[in-house]
């Protein structure tokens, strides 16, 4: 069944599209499109809320939290598109597998806002939650292409800034080298069914905008020092343009000292994770996921009305997707 389910995602995601470089708007319309296609678990309820002065979406199981953690969410999108509702599939299954919180950040987006615009909202994300009371050793940051590109950089910012660092980092299929010098680049074009190397490169230049990428926030893999990081989990797969991105930054993180494991899955495309629900590979990376989440943040209980409850930032919507 998996070898059937990965041909059907595979062919979805080579439907055709239009040729050339299409307008942002349609780029973003076309995102938000294919991901409303995901499926998003039961259990779960969402309200609007706001970290650092950018919205977010808070995310957490349905009914009475027990658990004490918080997973601090970048979603994917090439610094130009995505939004914390297409990757609700993701944050609604790690919120349900685990039993934690999650915070999905609306940073800034390219070209309107480029570089570094998208690691300083994260930051001010994280700085927000530490202002509000939340524990650092119960913090998680995970995201997705791009976003685990910031799951990233924002720690490199977070520890250059001398915040204290998150438990745990947790990356889909990240993004971490503008420089684009992967050989994944060159012998996955073809075999990955979404992305390309002018597809990448074309988002990326709206988000250097001139910028030099050889520099630690936008190439960590190839650059970062990743020295006193926290434990990494990094999930690709292996039919990926960006696949060396998170080879290169697993080999980096090991010569550092860093506690990291490189999960790799065979015959997946791009955030595989996505397709939870429809891919047995996608269920079975986030139940990794989850449980290396769970082995970071020691869960304890909340107590009622303590300070899981007192430092949530006030929602202005509420969505219900209990059934």
């Amino acid at each position: 069944m998996s070898r059937e389910q990965r041909a059907q995602v595979d062919a979805m995601l080579r439907q055709p599209r239009p040729h050339g470089s299409r307008p942002v708007a349609e780029i973003r319309a076309g995102f938000e499109a294919l991901m409303a296609r995901m499926i998003v678990p039961d259990g779960i309820r969402t309200a609007r809320a706001e970290l650092g002065n950018r919205p977010a979406l808070h995310v957490e199981p349905d009914g009475d939290r027990s658990r004490a953690g918080t997973i601090l969410y970048f979603h994917g999108g090439g610094w130009v598109y995505g939004s914390p509702e297409s990757v609700l599939s993701l944050t609604g299954h790690l919120v349900v597998k685990t039993g934690f919180e999650a915070y999905s950040v609306d940073y800034r987006l390219a070209p309107e806002h480029p570089f570094p615009a998208a690691t300083e909202d994260t930051l001010s994300a994280y700085r927000a939650l530490l202002d509000s009371g939340h524990d650092p050793s119960a913090v998680v940051f995970a995201g997705d292409s791009a976003g685990g590109g910031l799951a990233v950089t924002t720690c490199l910012a977070a520890r250059d800034a001398g915040l204290p660092l998150p438990a745990a980092i947790v990356t889909f299929s990240p993004g971490l080298d503008a420089t684009r010098t992967g050989e994944s680049m060159v012998t996955k074009e073809g075999i990955d069914p979404i992305l390309t190397r002018k597809s990448v490169e074309h988002t990326g230049a709206m988000y250097l905008a001139g910028a030099d990428p050889h520099q630690p926030l936008l190439s960590p893999a190839v650059l970062a020092d990743l020295t006193s990081f926290p434990p990494m989990l990094i999930q690709v797969g292996t039919n990926e343009i960006l696949l060396d991105d998170s080879t290169r930054l697993a080999a980096r993180a090991k010569a550092a000292g860093v506690d990291v494991i490189l999960d790799v899955t065979a015959d997946v495309p791009h955030v595989f994770q996505s397709f939870a629900g429809a891919l047995d590979e996608a269920d079975e990376a986030l139940d990794r996921a989850a449980f290396f989440i769970g082995q970071r943040i020691r869960a304890r209980p909340i107590a009622s009305g303590g300070r899981a409850a007192a430092t949530r930032p006030a929602p202005s919507t509420t969505r219900d997707h209990s059934r």
